[in-house]
């Protein structure tokens, strides 16, 4: 019995990917296209990045929900220097560094002055999405250079370089949770601070860096879209942090920390990548998709709480 729900936990979600993947290419035209593959990942793309280190943040014991402050505001950033300048990589680097800031800034809240990661980046998000404002002077942005479109939209071996950066993202991201000490101390941390405490982690030192890492990595997203669109605008739209959350949280890492995988983030932002384009495919109303969306990360969820449960 234990040995099938590990089975099931572990290995579930792409089972239920592959049979969605199979039921779609059968049933729906222009399904199984390279084409429609091709958009899927492009789409995806921005996800990918910003999920995959959520997911190290989430297993680490962490809720930040300032993912979309800083996919709105680290590209802003990256305009008014590419405005400003011309240059397009220090644009890149202005973006990361503003990205890297605002993560330090959470994990030094969070860690130090020990307050709720959640209510911390919910508090922290508001901040952002101000200073957003700020930068850009409440005003739409758009690149004047024509390398800073090319950063998202160039293509080699027919796929566009958006989607290449988010596998490379991917990559990174799975490494640094499976091939490192960091890694190790990350499940540490979220499976029980005390006892990593004790066992010589450096808690507060682990989830400052997660934060880090997941702020660099949205400010990459950010500027990824803004390249894709021609453009970056402040605003106060959660809607980002909501989608990476939901393949992090279908893909099956545990809201409460110590469990989950970048690659089971990654099947889960295919699986619902797979499902809405198959809705739109088959025309299906947007109430309804939203309707079976939610009831999909409502019974992902349901299985994480009783997995814990069941585990004990």
């Amino acid at each position: 019995m234990q040995r099938a729900m590990n089975f099931t936990r572990t290995y579930g979600i792409l089972i239920v990917t592959v049979l969605m993947f199979i039921a779609l290419a059968l049933t729906t035209d222009g399904f199984a296209t390279w084409r429609n593959f091709r958009n899927i990942l492009d789409q995806q793309s921005t996800v990918l990045i910003a999920a995959s280190f959520l997911t190290i943040a989430t297993i680490a014991g962490n809720f930040d929900v300032s993912v979309s402050a800083v996919y709105v505001t680290a590209p802003l950033v990256a305009l008014v220097v590419e405005n400003a300048t011309g240059n397009v990589p220090l644009a890149i680097v202005a973006a990361i560094i503003a990205g890297l800031a605002m993560g330090l800034f959470n994990g030094i809240v969070v860690s130090r002055f020990r307050i709720n990661s959640f209510i911390a980046t919910l508090a922290t998000s508001f901040m952002f999405f101000g200073a957003g404002y700020l930068v850009s002077d409440r005003s739409l942005m758009r690149p004047v250079s024509d390398a800073y479109p090319m950063l998202a939209r160039s293509q080699f071996l027919g796929l566009t370089s958006a989607t290449w950066v988010s596998f490379a993202m991917v990559i990174i991201a799975s490494v640094l949770l499976t091939q490192t000490r960091f890694g190790r101390n990350v499940f540490a941390t979220g499976g029980n601070p005390e006892a990593a405490r004790i066992a010589g982690v450096n808690v507060p030192r682990v989830q400052i860096a997660t934060f880090a890492l997941l702020a660099t990595a949205a400010a990459i997203a950010g500027v990824i879209n803004s390249s894709r669109s021609l453009s970056a605008q402040p605003s106060d739209d959660f809607s980002f942090v909501f989608a990476v959350l939901t393949a992090v949280i279908v893909g099956g890492t545990s809201i409460a920390g110590g469990q989950g995988a970048v690659w089971r983030t990654v099947v889960g932002a295919f699986f619902l990548a797979f499902m809405s384009n198959g809705f739109n495919l088959h025309q299906i109303d947007p109430i309804w998709q939203r309707l079976i969306e939610g009831l999909v990360i409502l019974i992902a969820v349901g299985i994480d709480a009783w997995t814990q449960r069941n585990s004990r």
